[in-house]
């Protein structure tokens, strides 16, 4: 008999041998009948994968993210079954679960080509293979034989040459067998609707230089109204997209000849983002930040020593040479190493602690030009910075008043929808991280007292940290239900050390100051993307770029609207005038799609009294207010607005 530990810490006997499917029979058949996959001892496995010793374990189902994980991985086994029957000879990358539904990477050979319009027909396959009810069979097998097995496809065989010698395991579902880890649904019965999504363009494992594969993307649900309310979902999405809001509000461009990933910002745009880093700055005004510049580029030796060139050198761009022999100079990766040199600059002493620096700086990364994507992936971008510097008497407090900021922020854009993970690192795998395992201990530690005391709803995840430190990453959901990450914290014990910073103590010896990376924003570009998306381009009124637009009825009325105009902006209402000669219907329909929240109609009437006609966007007629009157509405509801942001 061996002894299973549920999730309440109650303890079951079983025989070995027994199926994570078999223990959620024994606790309830409806269970059974939900659950798609197991943890045991913290590792994912297949429900009909045998427990053979003493262990803790965790039933998923679909409303558990493990659960969707099996799903949709079973799934991307089922849509390529369908695709080697559709196309004979076609090769297999990878193809993994992704956050919404999964993916295959597949060679269809030469002379073939998989189109949209082949997307109905492996829709068809992929439903008429799931109702065969067939099983995902696991089978472990030697290296050599894995070499044999996938002989025909090269790049099985490139991802078999590197793994360590030993067994291989391989997943077999009617006719249809893939080098995988797992795992999968018990057969593919549960899979009951499908939609095969779009086509892409993939390098075979990322890299430009190699063959460009087709990828495949597709979701799978238990039931057809989910699938039917994702595609809803997704066609919200598509209205919401950045690009096309960003575009349709003039907020920002891209040009091939600045280069691909390296945004414009439009006035639109600036205005926008001058908006937000004011209202960050005067948060961080409160709470004891200082200000620093510090250049678009560095020395190569600089990011040697923080550990970044060993991690990211190869995405980095590369380096750039002077005149002068052997120097070398990067465009900036991370605002990080440049503050701790500010730090260095001067000695400090334990009442100078903590000393919080802050910067909205610009850094380059070389991302590939497939992964680009509109403002949310991008080459150059603009962290909201600041690295807080302090005792170790001092680092839990410093944290849950980085966690007030986040707070703040996210209350005054509406996101109130989110989850604190705690991300700290591997175990199993620590040369992926740089430093002791003492002070990785004291950092996760610090976090998660933080996380308890400020009573955050925390997830963990292990092996998301940082390389050189544990953090705390704030996952948001937005309006139409969809997660970004917004917002991150990080304890750095590792480049104080790696820059000998110093601060001298109460006892008159050198001590390690502590380092917190924090970012509440991200990238103003990322944060940006997702605000509009959020939104659907409809911005708070303190924040807009424009909060009204003056529509004269005819030419006749232009020169009242632009006193109006002129009167307005004195009193700090940023506003716009269409003097365009067009009806005052079309006026009106174009500036609504423009999501300005007042739209403001002068005619013959409002000319002789004074006033202005007033709409709100969405809203429709709010009456007729004379110029100052109006004037004192916009700013008593951006200063109720702000209260209520402070409260």
């Amino acid at each position: 008999m061996i002894k299973i530990t549920l999730p309440d810490q109650s303890v079951r006997e079983y025989e070995a041998g027994v199926s994570g499917y078999d223990i959620a029979q024994s606790i309830s058949p409806r269970l059974a009948k939900e659950v798609l996959s197991i943890t045991v001892n913290d590792q994912l496995w297949d429900l009909t994968r045998t427990i053979e010793t003493d262990a803790s374990i965790k039933l998923h189902k679909w409303e558990d993210e493990e659960g969707k994980h099996a799903f949709w991985h079973s799934s991307a086994h089922l849509l390529a079954e369908a695709l080697q029957e559709l196309y004979p000879g076609i090769k297999f990358g990878i193809g993994p679960a992704i956050e919404n539904g999964f993916y295959y990477d597949v060679d269809p050979g030469d002379g073939v080509s998989i189109t949209e319009g082949d997307l109905p027909k492996i829709e068809k396959k992929m439903q008429e293979l799931a109702r065969q009810k067939n099983e995902y069979k696991r089978r472990d097998i030697a290296k050599e034989d894995a070499l044999k097995f996938f002989s025909h496809d090269p790049y099985k065989v490139e991802l078999i040459s590197d793994l360590e010698d030993g067994t291989i395991s391989v997943y077999e579902q009617g006719q249809f067998t893939d080098l995988c880890r797992g795992p999968h649904l018990p057969s593919t019965e549960p899979i009951k609707a499908v939609k095969v999504l779009s086509l892409a363009g993939a390098y075979w494992r990322g890299d430009e230089k190699r063959k460009q594969l087709t990828r495949i993307y597709g979701i799978t649900f238990p039931k057809q109204k989910m699938l039917e309310e994702y595609l809803v979902q997704l066609e919200e999405a598509l209205k919401r997209d950045h690009r096309k809001i960003g575009k349709e509000l003039d907020l920002f461009t891209f040009s091939a000849k600045v280069g691909q990933g390296l945004p414009l910002w439009m006035p639109k745009g600036a205005k926008l983002r001058e908006r937000l880093e004011s209202f960050l700055k005067k948060v961080q005004v409160k709470y004891g930040y200082e200000p620093v510049i510090t250049p678009h580029i560095g020395q190569k030796e600089l990011y040697v020593t923080s550990g970044h060139y060993a991690k990211y050198g190869a995405d980095s761009f590369q380096p750039i040479h002077t005149p002068a022999e052997g120097e070398e100079f990067l465009l900036k990766p991370m605002n990080c190493p440049h503050h701790c040199e500010i730090y260095k600059a001067r000695p400090h002493s334990y009442r100078d602690l903590p000393i919080r620096y802050a910067e909205f700086g610009t850094v380059y990364r070389y991302e590939q030009s497939g992964e680009l994507h509109g403002l949310t992936r991008v080459r150059g971008f603009t962290q909201d910075d600041a690295h807080i510097f302090c005792r170790p008497d001092q680092l839990k407090n410093e944290f849950k008043k980085v966690i007030d900021i986040i707070f703040y922020i996210f209350n005054a854009l509406d996101f109130k929808d989110y989850i604190a993970q705690i991300s700290l690192r591997d175990p199993n795998n620590t040369e992926k991280y740089i430093g002791s395992d003492e002070n990785w201990e004291k950092a996760e530690s610090a976090i998660i007292e933080a996380c308890s005391e400020k009573g955050l709803n925390t997830v963990v995840e292990t092996g998301e940290a940082a390389f050189y430190g544990p953090k705390l990453d704030f996952m948001v959901r937005d309006a139409i239900g969809r997660k970004w990450q917004l917002g991150t914290i990080q304890v750095d014990y590792n480049l104080p050390e790696r820059f000998e910073l110093e601060y001298i103590g109460q006892d008159n010896a050198a001590h390690r100051p502590i380092m917190i990376h924090r970012a509440p924003f991200g990238s103003m570009e990322r944060f940006v993307a997702v605000l509009i998306e959020h939104t659907a381009g409809k911005f708070p009124l303190w924040l807009t770029p424009e909060q009204a637009v003056i529509l004269p009825i005819s030419e006749k009325y232009n020169e009242y609207a632009q006193n109006v105009s002129k009167l307005l902006n004195n009193s700090d209402i940023r506003c716009i005038l269409d003097d365009r000669n067009e009806k005052i219907g079309k006026k009106i329909r174009d500036n609504e799609l423009k999501r300005i929240p007042y739209l403001l109609i002068v005619g013959e009437k409002e000319a002789e009294d004074g006033t202005i006609s007033v709409r709100r966007q969405g809203e429709g007629d709010q009456g007729t207010m004379k110029i100052d009157e109006f004037a004192h509405f916009i700013n008593k509801e951006v200063e109720n607005m702000l209260k209520e942001i402070d409260a």
